[in-house]
């Protein structure tokens, strides 16, 4: 069935009935039970990586379950990357966890794992019940980083770091280094009921959360996350999956989405729905991309989903008129490309981010309430009245075939 076109309303029936990916296999007596991944970033360079230096990583997560996993990427990397002691606790306030959260996770039995270079590695389950939205610390420490570090630079969140393995301690004292990226780590999954799936975010510095207050999870996705969850709906798991500045057709700010879609989203456990909103930064870059060119890259997004049996939600490119970038050439490209994203049927379901962003008197610039102030990232008023936007109830789209 297709779309409803300008359809915010169907993002909840994609996210309850499109069919999930092949997932994990459930261990002996777990049936009935999956993986799902309940926080995820998109890796990217980070500069060099830094021998015996320990990263103490603070993320949220949104569905609860049992037996969590850490996935570690060396995604970027130009050598082996060695981790000696990776541990999963509960945030109390900074740097300090609270006691007795903190424990160590394996890696086939093991205490160390190396990650090839180019690769990810998944921590063998952690026993225990792990509760949505809460702030889960991964420690970890590497006795000789170097090279290329993998990564995700703008998390919104503070993190913490040292120098040594103190990875196991729950206090706070020998954790003075801060940092607002997150290192080596790009998705937590938890075990959980067989009917509950996740939906993965791919776009760009607006999905990201910039000129979202950092330290409160208030982008969008983390609404949207919130909203599922009080809505007790099926769907919980949300994995934000932006990189600023990135673009759908060309590598720059991180790999294109279309570069980074297998491994940013498709590989994550659980996940039914693709949320893309993606495609600012080319049609603003000057670049000549068109309206053609930008819907050529969406349908292969799409193909490539419905391919892994996932549904995709289209959203509309908002209003940036303001932004220094902005012209008259990108705007009518940005036209055309809402114009299909609304009309032509070809997503599962669609939201209107640039009808809710937009302001009714000039409907080329961000409404002022919710304008970030540069024009083109939303604030926090903003990145609620686009998950708010989302109706969690209407029935209208069913999964594409795989």
């Amino acid at each position: 069935m297709r779309a409803r076109p300008a359809s915010a309303a169907a993002l909840a029936a994609v996210l309850l009935t499109a069919a999930a990916p092949q997932a994990v296999s459930a261990p002996a007596g777990t049936a009935g039970t999956h993986d799902v991944v309940t926080w995820g970033a998109s890796a990217d360079r980070l500069g060099d990586g830094v021998p015996d230096r320990a990263y103490r990583l603070v993320v949220r997560t949104s569905v609860g379950g049992s037996d969590l996993r850490v996935r570690l990427s060396n995604a970027f990397g130009d050598r082996p990357l060695t981790l000696d002691s990776v541990w999963a606790g509960t945030q109390q306030s900074g740097a300090r966890l609270v006691p007795g959260s903190n424990r160590r996770l394996t890696f086939g039995g093991a205490r160390s794992v190396t990650v090839p270079a180019g690769k990810t590695v998944l921590s063998d389950a952690l026993p225990g019940k792990w509760s949505a939205g809460a702030n889960l610390v991964v420690s970890l420490h590497s006795p000789d980083a170097a090279g290329r570090a993998t990564g995700h630079g703008m998390a919104m969140q503070t993190s913490y770091t040292t120098q040594g393995n103190h990875a196991a301690e729950e206090s706070a004292g020998n954790w003075t280094g801060t940092t607002g990226s997150w290192f080596y780590l790009d998705a937590v999954t938890v075990r959980t009921a067989a009917r509950t799936g996740a939906v993965a975010a791919l776009g760009d510095s607006i999905t990201d959360g910039w000129q979202s207050t950092s330290d409160l999870n208030r982008r969008w996705p983390d609404y949207l996350a919130r909203r599922l969850q009080q809505a007790g709906s099926d769907v919980q798991g949300v994995a934000n999956e932006g990189i600023s500045g990135n673009k759908v057709l060309a590598d720059g700010a991180g790999q294109s989405a279309l570069n980074r879609l297998d491994r940013d989203v498709l590989s994550l456990p659980g996940v039914r729905t693709v949320f893309l909103f993606e495609g600012v930064n080319d049609l603003k870059a000057h670049t000549g991309v068109t309206a053609t060119d930008l819907i050529t890259g969406y349908r292969q997004v799409i193909a490539r989903a419905h391919a892994a049996s996932t549904c995709v939600v289209g959203a509309t490119v908002a209003p940036f008129t303001g932004w220094s970038e902005w012209d008259a050439a990108a705007e009518a490209v940005r036209q055309g490309v809402n114009e299909f994203v609304r009309t032509s049927g070809e997503f599962d379901a669609v939201t209107d981010f640039d009808r809710i962003l937009r302001s009714p008197y000039d409907p080329e610039r961000i409404l002022p309430v919710f304008d970030g102030g540069d024009h083109l990232h939303p604030n926090d008023k903003g990145m609620q009245a686009m998950a708010d936007a989302v109706d969690l109830t209407a029935p209208d789209c069913t999964h594409p075939p795989a």
